[in-house]
């Protein structure tokens, strides 16, 4: 994995530089944004699956309005077909600038290509793209999944013996998975299973998708429950379907974070409140408020500016005493 991510940052960096402003065919376009100066940006969201999305929604738009950036959102519910026709009406629109979290990681060069031929720049946030192309896109805002997964996975290795809730001497992991296909589901699964490889007690007995949703995290962790008894771990790729199948072991008459622990990425709200109650064990941070590095990167494309290919956002961990320091000041 450390090797297929160097060669895709390689590639990457290779066309970090050989970045333009946005142009058109009017004199507004030549200088970027709208006759009066104001830059129009296409957003196109994945959706509101999660207390993390609609937290990451709530942050473009209002940075948006903030720096007075035209934004034109659309909510693609949680299809591509949907982002995709939300990108080709941004370009007949011929907006400055176009930015979307893309659903899955495949099927985008073609509309992308759409937008190079059309000189609209666009930026990836939360997510990214599998294209060998990465003149397609300016830059990738978000988290390192792959890194969030192997933090989930330190901490599993770490506390190995006492998540062995059975007491057979193994650790019986189950995992919800993201939504099939999409950039943080591959990655924090691969992350996760390349930390606790190192220890050979520790096996994920099943995983499904919960299509990052709560009620998919309980449907599915009822499911895992009726078919096996002997489930030690819970790793969610997101809060919201780890507090789906705190429903679903409640239900079962267990006790969440201690009968089964439970391991689970983001840290919004919700999640660091059951955190904070011990009915989660450990949370691995993934930051929503990715509003006012987005609306910094789209004036400096627009302008014509130098960026780099790929920003980081800034992300922790946290133990259930470190939720209880936090959660009052928590901003989602």
């Amino acid at each position: 994995m450390l090797k297929k991510t160097l060669i895709a940052a390689s590639a990457i960096s290779l066309s970090a530089f050989a970045l333009t402003a946005c142009g058109g065919d009017s004199d507004a376009d030549s200088k970027g944004g709208d006759s009066d100066g104001k830059i129009t940006m296409g957003f196109a969201q994945v959706g509101a699956e999660s207390g993390w999305r609609t937290a990451n929604t709530k942050s473009i738009q209002e940075t948006a309005e903030a720096e007075g950036i035209d934004l034109k959102f659309t909510d693609a519910q949680g299809k591509q077909e949907n982002q995709i026709q939300a990108i080709r009406s941004y370009i007949q629109q011929k907006v400055d600038v176009i930015a979307f979290s893309p659903v899955v990681e495949t099927g985008w060069d073609a509309v992308l290509q759409e937008a190079k031929a059309a000189n609209i720049p666009v930026i990836l946030t939360d997510r990214a793209v599998d294209s060998e192309d990465t003149s397609l896109y300016k830059s990738f805002l978000g988290s390192d999944f792959v890194v969030e997964g192997e933090r989930a996975g330190d901490w599993l290795v770490e506390n190995a013996a006492d998540s062995d809730t059975n007491g057979d001497g193994k650790v019986n992991v189950v995992q919800l998975e993201g939504t099939t296909g999409a950039a943080p589901a591959i990655d924090r699964a691969e992350g996760f299973a390349e930390k606790i490889a190192a220890d050979p007690t520790i096996e994920v007995t099943a995983s499904q998708t919960g299509d990052f949703t709560r009620d998919g995290g309980k449907q599915v962790m009822e499911s895992f429950l009726q078919s096996d008894d002997t489930i030690d771990v819970v790793y969610a790729h997101n809060d919201d379907m780890g507090l789906g199948a705190i429903e679903a072991i409640e239900a079962a008459g267990k006790k969440p974070g201690e009968d089964i622990k439970i391991i689970t990425v983001d840290a919004v709200k919700d999640g660091m409140t059951a955190l904070s109650e011990g009915k989660i064990n450990f949370i691995v941070e993934c930051n929503p408020l990715l509003g006012p590095q987005l609306m910094d990167l789209a004036k400096k494309v627009v302008d014509g500016e130098e960026v780099e290919a790929r920003v980081l956002t800034e992300e922790g961990t946290f133990t259930p005493e470190q939720a209880k320091e936090v959660l009052a000041d928590r901003q989602y």
